[in-house]
């Protein structure tokens, strides 16, 4: 099931974070995105007991809704979760009559790229050093974005 985060979601939003990503965002970072009045926060709740498997967050602007950041738990991947999140949006995409669906994601992540050119998204440039570097045992410098689009 998809829903609006809660409050009480943002702990598992984070954890998910925490474990998908190199360089994760902050619980504070999606307090204050969660608070301006163009940002939303979704997740899919499954399993028994129901908890928080996935969660995408993004802005719609004018005529665009842009993918900020989607994310699946690790230990729940490969089950459709992400698919179920980019069809989910892009319905409200359509409901809305926006224009385009706008991400940027690492060239490196194999499995999203592919993921989200089987949904008709388009590499139309590159955002050059948009992803820190990132230390720690497996550091890694600044990376550029593919940026993608899709009509809706």
């Amino acid at each position: 099931m998809i829903r609006p985060a809660r409050p009480e979601d943002l702990d598992a939003v984070v954890a998910i974070e925490r474990r998908s990503y190199r360089a994760p965002w902050s619980r504070e970072a999606f307090e204050r995105d969660l608070r301006k009045p163009l940002s939303a926060l979704e997740v899919v709740v499954a399993g028994d007991p129901e908890r928080v498997v996935a969660y995408v967050s993004y802005w719609v602007v004018v005529d665009e809704l842009h993918i900020l950041n989607l994310a699946v738990d690790p230990e729940a991947r490969r089950r459709g979760h992400a698919t179920a999140l980019l069809d989910h949006v892009l319905s409200l995409a359509r409901a809305k009559s926006l224009a385009h669906l706008l991400l940027e994601v690492r060239p490196t992540n194999a499995p999203a790229v592919a993921l989200y050119r089987r949904f008709g998204f388009e590499e139309v440039g590159v955002r050059p050093h948009y992803y820190a570097a990132t230390p720690g045992p497996d550091p890694a410098g600044p990376e550029d974005a593919l940026l993608m689009t899709r009509k809706v």
